[in-house]
């Protein structure tokens, strides 16, 4: 049986069959992803050749135990992506309801529907937030952890280290995601993280079977992950370039972070199609019409947004 496509950003190829152009010709702006990744660089040559042993793996949690401030006793555990991690956790419980506050990041709830879960508002024995919230940037502070079940997920967090909530990773039953692929720009690398509760995570290890991780992913993100100067650089560029979207745009802000940004300009699908006829892609909701959802262009592409709005 064919599943009904969920929405996301990306979807560029048909946009491409609507308006015409080449993919490098495009400035797709509907996700949240870094538009100046973190430079890839050389690999060791077995990098590609052999499976990666337990010390490449030590060394890449090693290096976002130190950059996330991870808590002694709590544990982590790398992955191929925040989405393979997401779509794990709901078999870690018996299905039962789950409390998911939208509008958010859908895979989450995606992924406990099909393990049987019930998705509500109200109160539950497990709980998902997104923080800080994707697409309208709200956070968590003060968050009640104290259920079976607490999923965080800071996928976007790494532009605003000083709010995480790593802290509460030492308490029974929470997990915080971490996603490599937004911050440092290279979402085609698959790679993410969970941290948290030990049992459930060696539960999800034993789900996602050894070698989860490529070798040039172990490697990359190790020596990414360890660039504090890189990633401070960053921060400082992709604020700057935030105002710089917000005037340009001049519509009322909803909210947002550093990576995107999320605009109420009254009839969303309009203002799309008027941005894709200039071959600029971005992202509007189902449930909104008025909400249309920015990430940030490449510095030499700034010129192709002015020109488009």
């Amino acid at each position: 049986m064919t599943m009904p496509k969920r929405d996301h950003g990306g979807g560029l190829d048909a946009a491409i069959a609507r308006f015409g152009g080449t993919r490098e010709g495009w400035l797709d702006l509907s996700t949240g992803i870094n538009p100046v990744p973190y430079p890839v660089g050389d690999f060791a040559s077995d990098a590609w050749s052999a499976l990666p042993d337990q010390g490449a793996f030590d060394r890449l949690e090693d290096a976002a135990c130190k950059l996330w401030s991870v808590p002694e006793g709590a544990g982590i555990l790398a992955a191929p992506g925040a989405s393979a991690l997401i779509a794990r956790i709901p078999s870690l419980l018996p299905a039962a309801e789950v409390q998911i506050a939208g509008p958010t990041y859908n895979e989450h709830a995606a992924g406990f529907r099909a393990q049987g879960w019930n998705v509500v508002d109200h109160a539950a024995p497990a709980r998902v937030v997104v923080h800080p919230n994707n697409p309208d940037g709200r956070t968590w502070a003060g968050l009640d952890v104290d259920r079976p079940l607490t999923v965080i997920d800071e996928s976007f967090c790494d532009v605003m280290p000083g709010d995480s909530l790593i802290e509460l990773a030492t308490k029974p039953g929470v997990l915080i995601l971490k996603s490599f692929g937004k911050f440092w720009g290279l979402a085609g690398l698959r790679l993410g993280f969970v941290i948290g509760d030990p049992e459930l995570i060696n539960r999800l290890r034993e789900a996602i079977g050894p070698w989860q991780v490529s070798g040039p992913a172990l490697e990359l993100g190790a020596r990414a992950l360890g660039d504090l100067a890189w990633a401070e650089a960053t921060r400082a560029r992709l604020t700057q370039d935030a105002a710089r979207l917000d005037q340009l745009v001049g519509a009322p802000l909803v909210g947002g972070t550093s990576l995107f940004r999320l605009y109420d300009v009254k009839d969303a699908r309009a203002m799309q199609d008027k941005l894709a006829q200039a071959h600029v892609w971005s992202r509007v909701f189902p449930y909104s019409d008025g909400w249309l959802r920015l990430g940030l262009p490449h510095p030499d592409r700034w010129g192709q947004l002015e020109a488009a709005l």
